[in-house]
């Protein structure tokens, strides 16, 4: 009978653990966890609700380290095994379109289910530990936390990154990793919200539109999405800014020029945006060039955009001439924005960056440079996009190491 040590208890260090103590009964399992608890960051995914995976699972949806150990993870476990999973320890699914949250819509139902399972198969839990460093001895591991030692023959490793508010998501997992001889790509935030260098918008804070929000990084598009954006005080926010933000985040580490380029009309090109606003001139003449926009675009967002072209609120519609209808149409088309910073790691929803996934085997997530260690979930250079995609990783990979580690004490 061996035992298996989990460092962390998150939902990737929870999967692994139970999915371990499933495997071999025998096998004495048990987590080490920072918090006081288990499961703190699964409380806030999903604003709540705990979005659990998608129906639209695909390597593609995943950026980061080379696509092989995605596709790897994703042919042993992907949505439907995660659903599976789930459906185990007693959540029940529903979708809501692609996406796929517990049926409660409770994520705390989510974090108790997995602690039942838990309890269940008798796994170790112990709280507030700290690990400070794990060595190798003989064909032992030690494990080091607070002045205790703990034993194991098989370590997994699911720290978990720097990313969220919740205390202990203080990457302290990259530190033992590194110390057990791993190599990092850079980390930083990513599905964060993004600073604006002078917000042109802030006097719109609060408004949300659908647009199209490309990042550009040293003057090229690097990548775009479409929903619904947020306007802040400090810049942008929603789901679309958070689907590009990891590569605003790594522009912004490697010290190159970073901007987002909005269009607030993503369903007509610039041509026919021009049309739209010249027909309206037309047949709204006795308005004011703020009053001719409306049900158009949100009341806030109207002036602003006017003042980015050049035309005063309260001029007459047909006193707009086709220069500034021009320019109008560039500004709601292609406003583009100098980001200076992001919201943080204490904001962000994960981290772009970590293990190099050359380092870690594609089929069981042991470490190649250290037999017995597994390295799972955010730890590694491996971040999905949102919708669920995280956490099945999550799940994915926690579960996957689980297995073989208890096949090989």
């Amino acid at each position: 009978m061996g035992t298996i040590a989990v460092i962390g208890g998150g939902v990737s260090g929870m999967t692994a653990a139970a999915a371990a103590a499933r495997k071999d009964r025998r096998a004495g399992v048990y987590i080490l966890e920072h918090n006081d608890s288990l499961g703190k960051k699964i409380l806030s995914t999903g604003n709540g609700r705990c979005n659990l995976t998608n129906l639209n699972m695909s390597a593609a949806c995943f950026r980061g380290g080379d696509q092989e150990i995605v596709e790897a993870v994703l042919r042993r476990f992907g949505g439907r095994q995660t659903e599976e999973f789930f459906h185990s320890v007693g959540v029940l699914t529903h979708a809501r379109g692609d996406y796929v949250y517990p049926r409660s819509e409770q994520a705390a139902d989510v974090r108790e289910s997995l602690q039942m399972e838990l309890a269940r198969l008798r796994v170790g839990c112990h709280m507030n530990k700290h690990v400070k460093k794990i060595r190798k001895e003989g064909q032992e591991f030690i494990i080091e936390s607070g002045g205790k030692q703990f034993r194991a023959d098989k370590v997994i490793l699911a720290c978990g990154s720097r990313a969220s508010k919740i205390a202990g998501s203080d990457g302290s997992g990259y530190t033992l990793a590194r110390e057990l001889g791993h190599t990092l790509e850079p980390v930083v935030p990513a599905l964060v919200q993004l600073k604006v260098r002078g917000n042109p918008f802030a006097k719109a804070a609060g408004v949300r539109t659908e647009a199209r929000i490309a990042a550009i990084v040293g003057g090229r598009e690097a990548a775009s999405d479409t929903g619904e954006l947020q306007i802040t005080s400090y810049g942008v926010s929603g789901i679309p800014v958070f689907q590009v933000s990891r590569f605003i985040s790594r522009g912004l580490y490697e010290k190159r020029r970073v901007q987002t380029e909005i269009d607030f009309l993503p369903e007509m090109s610039l041509q026919e945006t021009e049309r739209l606003f010249i027909e309206r001139r037309q047949q709204f003449r006795g308005r004011s060039a703020g009053e001719f926009l409306t049900g158009v675009f949100s009341r806030k967002l109207i002036p602003r955009l006017l003042e980015l072209a050049g035309i005063r609120l309260n001029t007459p519609a047909e006193g707009i001439t086709p220069k500034q209808l021009k320019s109008l149409s560039y500004v709601c088309k292609r406003t583009v924005l100098d980001i200076e910073d992001t919201n943080g790691f204490e904001q962000a929803q994960i981290c772009a960056g970590g293990v190099k996934t050359s380092e870690i085997c594609p089929d069981t997530m042991e470490s190649l440079l250290m037999p017995g260690v597994y390295i799972v979930g955010e730890l590694m250079d491996v971040d999905g996009m949102c919708g669920g995609y995280n956490i099945t990783y999550a799940v994915a990979t926690g579960y996957i190491a689980g297995c073989h580690a208890a096949d090989a004490v």
